[in-house]
């Protein structure tokens, strides 16, 4: 069959979900203070070191200039161990001696005052940081198990022999350089946080228009403007489109937008009903003319003195009298269903309706396989008789012409749901050859005609299907179409009387 409303394909899938402006601000925002304080907290760190070193070096270098200026022979005649212990160093003081008489020695005063005597290991490697770094008068050497010093040679006065290596812990420095970062790291985070809520609060308040639009147009889409006399009541609220500020602007637009629409659907509706009109007026002028035409034909037809050819030609007149007849009619039924007139209402039995108009067609169409898959218990429908009868007829009709012989036409009623949802549903199954996908969003439009791939036989005006669907919805019913090669199904759907218990 050529005619119906296509199945609706799969919605296309929606790619990977975008973030929200209020989202991509956030992450912006965010990202670019946390740099700034990253470096700030870098700059900071080594700016902090460097103060740090600088005043370990010049406690480093104080200590000593003044034990070079002091530095006597006596002060080989003892290990590192007695001279810290005769000088009362102070805690994280340092010294190795490398003296003729008592070797190589070296120690340094813990925290408890206490001096502890150093290993060879940790002497090698303080002697070797000195050695390296002869360009400058103090180094950082870390020895395991004791942390990291400055230390500097130790040479007599006048002589460039080193003799020593005294140092100081950087051990405090190091505490408050950690200190100093953790309590960076602890005040970023803590105005990252409060950064976060004030930029959301911020973002937040000035996107609230922006959401009012789209929820406005969120309910102007939901509105059904296809039809109908529309009124669009929806508006976004005059404080939030101000003109003066970006989000305003928009939601100013869209009242214009929704203003100019309102207007234009209004305009349509005229014009529509207009039509209606006129076609109406139209149709019902054009039957009586119509009606003398085919009258004085068949009359004329009587006459037996007429010729071959006179004959002929009136046999003509009168067909395409009757052709035009109906196509009038059915302008004029359809501009009455849009005007919400011509239906009587009656119970209908469905069941009835469809082996009836399924013997009728099985007369005028022999050449197709006709089928009727009814139950025995009635399926009642409140309609007008005739029209929904018209419906049923249309539908066989459409099949029988533009299938080829030999297909199977098969009509089935059912019911679904129950109690005041109870519908009835009736569907036109044929297994002929399909529906070109590219008619088939098309084929309830007045004056569509299939293509010649369809079969087609005879001629049609291309309102059969367009009045079933008129009167389908003036039912509060609903009317649909499958298609695919060997098979095509017309659903239609009706509010039925639940079935009695």
């Amino acid at each position: 069959m050529t005619n119906g409303l296509p199945p609706r394909g799969p919605a296309p899938q929606a790619g990977r979900p975008r973030m929200t402006l209020q989202g991509r601000l956030m992450i912006t925002i965010f990202a670019i203070v946390a740099a700034i304080m990253l470096v700030i907290s870098l700059v900071t760190g080594v700016v902090l070191s460097n103060v740090l070193n600088g005043q370990a070096d010049a406690r480093a270098n104080e200590a000593l200039t003044n034990l070079k200026n002091e530095f006597g022979i006596g002060m080989l005649d003892g290990t590192a161990k007695d001279q810290l212990q005769a000088a009362q160093a102070a805690p994280g003081t340092l010294l190795v001696i490398v003296s003729p008489f008592t070797g190589t020695t070296g120690a340094v005063v813990g925290t408890d005052y206490e001096r502890y005597a150093l290993n060879e290991s940790q002497m090698e490697r303080i002697l070797e940081a000195t050695k390296t770094s002869a360009s400058s008068p103090l180094t950082t050497v870390t020895i395991p198990g004791i942390g990291g010093f400055r230390v500097g040679a130790i040479a007599p006065r006048g002589s460039g022999e080193t003799i020593g290596v005294f140092g100081l812990s950087t051990a405090g420095e190091s505490a408050t350089l950690r200190q100093m970062l953790w309590e960076i790291g602890f005040a970023t985070i803590g105005g990252m946080l409060l950064l976060g809520i004030a930029t959301s609060a911020v973002i937040r308040s000035g996107l609230r228009p922006l959401r009012s639009v789209a929820h406005t147009a969120q309910r102007v889409a939901q509105q059904r403007l296809d039809q109908g006399d529309v009124s669009i009541a929806e508006r976004v609220p005059p404080a939030l489109a101000d003109p003066g500020t970006e989000v305003g602007q928009v939601g100013s637009a869209l009242n214009t937008l929704l203003d100019h629409v309102e207007d234009s659907l209004s305009a349509r509706q005229r014009n529509e009903e207009t039509m209606r009109a006129f076609v109406a007026d139209a149709s019902h002028e054009l039957r009586t003319p119509l009606s003398s035409i085919r009258g004085y034909s068949e009359l004329s037809l009587r006459d037996g003195t007429l010729s071959e050819t006179s004959r002929q030609s009136l046999q003509r007149i009168e067909a395409q009298s009757q052709r035009m007849t109906g196509l009038v009619e059915d302008l004029l039924l359809l501009a009455r269903l849009d005007e919400g007139k011509e239906l009587v209402y009656d119970m209908v039995d469905v069941n009835q309706l469809v082996v009836d108009a399924v013997a009728d067609q099985a007369i005028a169409g022999m050449e197709h396989d006709w089928g009727a898959d009814v139950g025995e218990d009635p399926v009642l429908v409140a309609g007008d008789r005739a029209r929904l009868t018209q419906v049923v007829t249309n539908l066989l009709a459409n099949a029988r012409t533009h299938t080829p012989n030999g297909t199977s036409v098969t009509v089935a009623v059912r019911t679904e749901g129950e109690g005041s949802a109870t519908r009835a549903v009736l569907t036109v199954t044929d297994t002929g050859p399909g529906i070109d996908p590219t008619l088939q969003e098309k084929l309830f439009t007045r004056f569509m005609r299939a293509d010649a791939s369809r079969a087609r036989k005879t001629g049609g005006s291309g309102l059969g299907l367009s009045i079933a669907k008129a009167i389908v919805e003036a039912h509060h019913g609903t009317i649909s179409m499958q298609s695919r090669p060997g098979e095509t199904t017309f659903t239609v759907e009706l509010p039925a009387k639940p079935a009695a218990t």
